[in-house]
């Protein structure tokens, strides 16, 4: 069963006998460090400063009480009162402050613009703590969480009722149960996985990173993990209530999306594969703009799966309830499309059908108009830009390799001179940092690979070292890159086969809340300095991490001092610790955890 709490609660009671030892060692190594670097004068005040109240003690797990609960000294020294922050309403429990079911209403509803991001002013914003619903459990570990979620966690029983006939979801009891099966595959996932990977290379690692459009519950995108693929699923807050939260509670990577009007948050030739599993866009209309879309999105010789409507609508068209001709003009625009686009049709059969971008640019010979041509110079500059009736031109891109190799080779679009300021040598010195940044989180939280936390978020991803120091079967990393940071190396994050998203950390992100397990936090305050509110970032970070979920950040000593200060107001427990190069680095790290309180309930795990 899911349980409340992390594994592993073992809390130092300490004598005060092993309490003076402790001090006494910690300063005796602390003079020695301060020995071996030739003495005072080298290091920053703050850090020495915050260095002498940090208990050094190791940290077994996150699950521990602040011994040291006093605040370090600010560069300043000035003292200001901790802010409290405040549960908000119990019927906030699930609110996505950028896709608000009231305020999406405000917006038009053609070409779904309504179900777009759409966020609240600051003067708007709810600077209160979302509460967890009452009764509230750890999701089960992976891999049990793809069949399972406790009933409370998501209260939400409309699925189970729409969608009984076609095996998606079962309420059991207190848990929901997922059968792995979908409106396209009545046989199960499985099976389904097994049909396409007839036509596509989905067994050897060749195709790593999938797109899921309108996914549901993302069952799809749950069992493709058995061949070591990871997808990006994405659907509306619509209404079937919580398909996204589903998602993310059975441990599946999800975003709350919609191919509306603006482009999607990824970088240009990001996905092995893109898929579309009855998910009722009109591919055809208004020129094929959708398709353009994912065509931008597409590495040049990869898949898109088309799987429902209008595939064979001949032998369906009765069972579908849609008329004949209608079917057929949109089977006619979609093949029209793909033309234009020079998709080779892979294969088709009964309700699916797969074509295959062209490998190069010039491969092309079958279409008869050529089509136009995006003027931008940055197919990657996406972020609130509309969708354009146009094809992205192709970058020149090396020949594809397995995932375990895409990993830790060096991009092609860092050999090619696309990243602008990152060499071959930039690339593999930061990959050999995030190693040992790695291993030093994982001596402090020795809990990170036991399988405890499932979805990992990199708030400030860089090149995605640290999700590739990190990748494991037991866990998946969105890696996610601010829009003000450099935005082309999203487009190297996917090429070494992981996945992340484009974001503005003044605003909400895409999910429901608690969908995380562990956060990441590398130079984002530093970043946002100048940007906007850090209490805002950070009571965002609040709503989307899971009680007693933990956050590692990493930025300098006095930014860290600052963010302590401030969520020690938000329910946090946290712990200050050195660079993993001694006391005399000014960068920190603040491991924190976010105790364990529910709706209505004023106690927490820690009291």
């Amino acid at each position: 069963m899911a349980t409340k709490g992390n594994p592993g609660d073992n809390r130092n009671n300490r004598s005060p006998m092993s309490v003076f030892i402790i001090v006494g060692l910690c300063g005796f190594f602390y003079i020695l460090g301060l020995w071996q670097r030739s003495g005072f004068g080298k290091g920053d005040s703050i850090a020495v400063e915050i260095t002498k109240h940090t208990d050094c003690s190791v940290l077994s797990d996150l699950n521990y009480e602040t011994h040291h609960d006093d605040d370090f000294g600010t560069s300043d020294g000035s003292d200001i009162q901790v802010k409290e922050f405040k549960p908000c309403d119990n019927r906030y429990i699930d609110f996505t402050p950028c896709h608000d079911q009231m305020r999406a209403m405000k917006f038009p509803r053609e070409n779904m613009a309504y179900r777009e991001r759409h966020c609240f002013p600051d003067e708007e914003k709810l600077r209160c703590l979302i509460p967890a619903p009452r009764g509230y459990a750890t999701p089960f570990p992976w891999p049990m969480s793809r069949d399972y979620v406790p009933y409370a966690n998501a209260p939400y029983k409309s699925l189970t009722v729409e969608k009984a006939v076609q095996n998606w979801i079962q309420y059991e009891g207190n848990v929901f149960r997922f059968p792995g099966g979908g409106t396209q595959f009545p046989h199960g996932a499985d099976a389904y996985i097994d049909e396409l990977a007839s036509a596509i290379p989905l067994d050897n690692g060749m195709v790593r990173t999938v797109l899921d459009t309108g996914c549901g519950v993302a069952s799809f995108g749950a069992y493709l993990f058995k061949k070591n693929v990871i997808a990006m699923s994405i659907a509306p807050r619509d209404s079937h209530e919580a398909q996204v939260q589903f998602a993310l509670e059975r441990g599946v990577p999800a975003i709350i999306g919609v191919l509306g009007t603006i482009m999607l948050p990824f970088p240009s030739e990001a996905f092995d594969m893109a898929h579309c599993s009855r998910c009722l866009i009109q591919w055809g209309s208004n020129d094929g703009i959708y398709m353009k879309e994912v065509d931008r999105v597409l590495r040049p010789g990869g898949y898109w799966v088309l799987s429902g409507p209008p595939i064979n609508w001949k032998m369906q068209f009765g069972a579908w309830q849609r008329p004949e001709y209608e079917l057929e003009e949109e089977q006619r625009q979609i093949e029209e499309t793909a033309k234009l686009l020079c998709w080779e049709k892979k294969y088709e059969k009964g309700e699916t059908a797969i074509w295959r971008k062209q490998l190069q640019s010039g491969d092309c010979t079958e279409r008869e108009t050529l089509p136009t041509m995006c003027a931008t110079t940055d197919s990657d500059d996406v972020w609130y830009k509309k969708m354009e009736t146009c094809v992205t031109p192709s970058k020149p891109t090396g020949p594809w390799k397995p995932f375990q190799e895409r990993l830790n080779a060096v991009p092609s679009r860092i050999t090619s001179g696309f990243v602008p300021g990152v060499s071959v040598e930039a690339f593999e010195q930061d990959n050999r940092l995030w190693k040992k940044h790695v291993n030093a989180y994982k001596r402090i939280n020795k809990i990170i690979s036991s399988g405890r936390y499932r979805n990992i978020m990199d708030m400030n991803a860089g090149l995605g070292s640290f999700a590739a120091a990190l990748e494991s079967p037991k866990l998946w990393v969105m890696n996610v890159v601010p829009t003000i940071a450099e935005k082309a190396n999203l487009g190297v994050i996917f090429e070494r086969g992981l996945i992340g998203i484009y974001h503005d950390w003044c605003e909400g992100f895409s999910t429901y809340p608690r969908t995380y397990d562990l956060i990441h936090a590398n130079g984002v305050f530093s970043l946002y300095k100048n940007g906007c509110n850090a209490e805002d970032i950070l009571l965002e970070m609040d709503r989307i991490l899971r009680p007693e979920g933990a956050v590692i950040f990493r930025d300098q000593a006095d930014v860290l001092v600052k963010v302590k200060r401030i969520v020690k107001g938000m329910r946090w427990n946290t712990k200050m610790v050195d660079h993993e190069d001694g006391p005399m680095v000014s960068e920190k790290m603040l491991f924190a955890v976010k105790q364990y309180w529910v709706a209505g309930d004023n106690t927490t795990s820690s009291e």
